[in-house]
């Protein structure tokens, strides 16, 4: 790992690396809170995922995690959205596709396979070198996100049930297979056989079996991309009718950005805090 930046914050240490990816064939830029608490036994770690056109420095900058994470004891884990890098596909005029909006998912056609392998990632590789340059509770993890990273969180939630104890998500795509901002990068990465685009799809999964415990989501009523891209109805209706137990927070007035993320942050991090032990 290189160390990109280091700067103290309420008692830990907030820093940001990059690092070559293997699955992405390129370097990867993520961000790490460590809280106090890390120096004297391993904590347990949230991975936040980030929307469309973010990378690891939105979160970081606007998210005001830091305080109740120290508090609570979590390190946070920030990823990038995408692979980045001159020799990284990408569709300039497009940003729905390419760099900044890589979905969490293994890209299976050309030319974007050779690097957008993003569920790998962060599933697998990121976890792994986090485990080694950090004091992690592995056995304690959990994960949330927003819009796009609230999509990513809840799919791989779903997909990993012994792997994730908590899952919470801010206005998360919920079923991006039929949502008009993700339908076409959907076909791009993963070719026109929709049958493939379920495995990423929170509302396909839930309909072909998967099961995780309890999500959190809050969503804005004000949000600009609610009734064509976000649908969180939609996951509502699919989970009625298993055991899955949904809480779902409306909230007048708020929109899509930072600023509502952050009203609501501390809920998610207490949210996490108490699953996690």
């Amino acid at each position: 790992m290189k160390i990109i930046s280091q700067n103290s914050s309420f008692g830990g240490m907030q820093s940001v690396f990059s690092h070559d990816s293997d699955v992405n064939k390129c370097e990867m830029t993520f961000a790490v809170y460590v809280p106090p608490k890390a120096i004297q036994e391993p904590c347990p770690v949230v991975w936040y995922l980030s929307g469309l056109t973010c990378t690891h420095a939105n979160v970081m900058d606007k998210g005001e995690y830091r305080r109740m994470a120290s508090q609570l004891g979590l390190i946070v884990v920030c990823p990038d959205t995408s692979p980045r890098g001159n020799d990284v596909p990408d569709e300039l005029t497009n940003w729905q596709m390419g760099k900044g909006a890589g979905f969490y998912l293994n890209a299976t056609e050309t030319p974007w396979s050779d690097h957008y392998q993003m569920y790998d990632y962060v599933v697998d590789e990121l976890p792994a070198l986090v485990s080694e340059q950090f004091r992690v509770d592995m056995s304690r993890q959990g994960i949330f996100g927003h819009s796009m990273g609230g999509h990513g969180a809840m799919t791989i939630a779903l997909k990993n049930p012994d792997r994730f104890k908590s899952c919470s998500a801010f206005a998360p795509i919920v079923a991006p297979s039929s949502a008009d901002w993700s339908q076409p990068a959907f076909e791009k990465y993963l070719g026109a056989d929709e049958a493939a685009w379920r495995q990423y799809d929170a509302c396909a999964l839930v309909e072909d079996g998967a099961r995780f415990a309890e999500f959190l989501i809050d969503q804005g009523k004000a949000d600009n991309f609610l009734e064509k891209g976000l649908r969180p109805w939609l996951f509502e209706e699919a989970v009625k009718r298993t055991e899955i137990d949904l809480t779902l927070r409306m909230h007048e007035r708020y929109d899509h950005s930072y600023y509502f993320i952050s009203t609501f942050m501390d809920d998610h991090l207490k949210w996490h805090a108490e699953r996690l032990g």
